[in-house]
């Protein structure tokens, strides 16, 4: 009952006129984010991060909340017209998508997106206001420990799963983790990393770094390797669904949302898999398996609904712990510090009136995502067509203009500018940025979680193992860090023959560089169809092959 009065309380507050208004823009913003490709929910709150300074807290992230959940829903429209993914959660929804939008089925697959991110969506947001109470009470009863173990255990497992390499992973967690040693020691006052500049005493602001990494970085990448070639859209009207199509849908969207929420919270978890995982499933259950590969609506239904409820898995961690499990988590975990607000299990104590008008502007964001994105698909579509370099052009204008705006100082746009290079040369190398950001913002409350149980224990290391959950949650780390070493030697220890005149699988450095030139390849985001891509990955697959070959002996 607590739950509802609270929920009810958050309802009154987003239902304000000026709140609904910024609930709107952040919906129908994150949508267009969504449908242009190489964008995405993260670079834009990084954008609006400065912007919404001068806003109170809790208009802002309700702001934020529609932009996540617009987006989520916008990489479907790109999936299905284009066969180019807005976001990573919405490849699979590509497969099935675009065969039903080439075969003149647009419409329909566009409305069992939308209905299926309307469905999953409410139902992962009322699991959210549920559950979330729930951690709370027992991320309260754990000591540091145990919360130390936690973020150990958060930080390694993104590392760990995400780019192409563990080896990039970490790479990225070690310039994240320095990035946020930058400034004065919070104990001894010492200064760390500042190389003698005044102006870094205070540490990097994590807008700019925000801002930096995401916008500025994606902006350079994707200027490098801009295509010149007009995207082809497959023209769409207005999206419906016929009584078969409803009947074929409605079970995938419930599969879907118990696949999604789940993985959703889990660190590392994301959209990717449960997308993946719902798709399988679709495919073994439907009464219609020959339409796989050739436009099958379920294979639409389900990914999208596992897609938008692991939108409000992520959720649960970062409200009830302050653990963000990907990129927008991440920045709408610093936009929490900019405000001053210190995320984790007080947050509900704390900020409990800013939390609970945040949960229920998703139940009004859906309903929106509904009501404004169905009538308005033949937009989208057209939007589209516009012109790369001027949209990479107002990025980088925004960016800076909004780094400019948090401190008002020069030296800001320098370490932006430095930071962004930084952002490209880390999408050159193929390392993820997600790891970065995360070490930015956790590193120094890792340090200080730490610290704080050390001086429990007198200095003695054993304190960090004098908690139950934090031995096992230790336990879980190390299987994580050893598993693919083990993996590996099993797999050596039985080798497998391979067939003459076939390359084999590529080793996983060379699948990394694979990967990056298939990229650089087709940076734009714009694969006019489904072919090309599997040729230009087949031709990066033999030449790696081949380069392999000449530096055999």
């Amino acid at each position: 009952m607590d739950v509802f009065s609270s929920l009810m309380d958050g309802f009154a507050t987003a239902l304000t006129p000026m709140n609904f208004l910024y609930a709107v823009i952040g919906v129908v913003l994150g949508t267009a984010v969504g449908v242009l490709p190489g964008l995405g929910p993260a670079m834009t709150v990084a954008l609006l991060l400065p912007v919404t300074q001068v806003l109170e807290p809790t208009s802002a992230f309700i702001m934020f909340a529609g932009i996540y959940y617009g987006g989520m829903y916008g990489g479907s429209t790109t999936s299905i017209l284009l066969n180019t993914p807005g976001e990573s959660s919405s490849v699979v929804t590509a497969i099935e998508g675009h065969k039903m939008a080439k075969a003149g089925r647009a419409a329909q697959a566009l409305a069992t997106a939308a209905i299926g991110s309307f469905v999953a969506g409410t139902i992962g947001t009322t699991l959210l206001a549920v559950c979330a109470p729930i951690v709370v009470k027992f991320a309260v009863s754990l000591g540091s420990p145990s919360y130390f173990a936690i973020m150990i255990l958060a930080l390694l497992a993104v590392t760990a799963v995400l780019g192409s390499s563990r080896l990039r992973g970490f790479a990225s967690l070690g310039l994240g983790l320095a990035i946020g040693l930058v400034g004065m020691d919070s104990v001894t006052g010492q200064r760390r990393l500042t190389f003698g500049q005044p102006l870094l005493t205070d540490g990097l602001d994590i807008v700019v770094v925000a801002v930096a990494i995401f916008a500025v970085g994606e902006a350079l990448w994707v200027a490098a390797h801009l295509r010149r070639t007009p995207a082809n859209i497959i023209p769409v009207g207005q999206p419906w669904m016929r009584k078969q199509d409803w009947k074929r849908s409605w079970k995938p969207w419930l599969r879907g949302t118990v696949y999604g929420f789940p993985f959703g919270a889990l660190p590392a978890g994301g959209a990717e898999i449960p997308t993946f995982l719902s798709y399988v499933t679709e495919k073994r259950l439907s009464k219609h398996p020959e339409e796989f590969g050739k436009g099958a609506i379920e294979g639409v239904a389900g990914p999208e609904a596992a897609n938008n409820a692991a939108a409000a898995g992520t959720l649960t961690p970062l409200l009830a712990m302050g653990l963000p499990t990907n990129a927008t988590a991440a920045v709408m975990l610093a936009a929490f510090t900019s405000y001053g607000i210190q995320p984790g299990p007080q947050l509900f104590e704390s900020e409990g009136p800013l939390v609970w008008a945040l949960i229920a502007s998703l139940f009004i964001g859906n309903f929106l995502l509904l009501v404004i994105n169905l009538p308005l698909a033949p937009l989208w579509a057209k939007l589209l067509q516009l012109p790369r370099p001027y949209l990479y052009a107002g990025i980088l204008f925004f960016a800076t203009l909004g780094a400019y705006s948090v401190n008002l100082q020069a030296f800001d746009l320098v370490i932006l500018l430095a930071l962004g290079a930084l952002g490209f040369m880390m999408r050159r190398f193929g390392l993820p940025v997600l790891p970065l950001i995360l070490g930015v913002i956790l590193g120094p409350r890792v340090e200080g979680q730490l610290r704080k149980t050390l001086q429990l224990f007198g200095g003695d290391p054993s304190g960090l193992l004098s908690e139950p959950i934090a031995v096992g949650i230790y336990i879980i780390v190390a299987i994580i860090l050893v598993w693919p070493l083990l993996l590996k030697l099993w797999r050596r220890s039985r080798p497998q023959a391979v067939p003459a005149g076939t390359a084999g699988p590529l080793p996983q450095d060379d699948q990394a560089q694979a990967g990056s030139d298939l990229r650089m390849a087709e940076a734009d985001g714009g694969a006019n169809d489904g072919s090309e891509m599997a040729e230009a990955t087949g031709s990066t697959n033999q030449s790696v092959h081949a380069r392999r070959r000449q530096e055999e002996p």
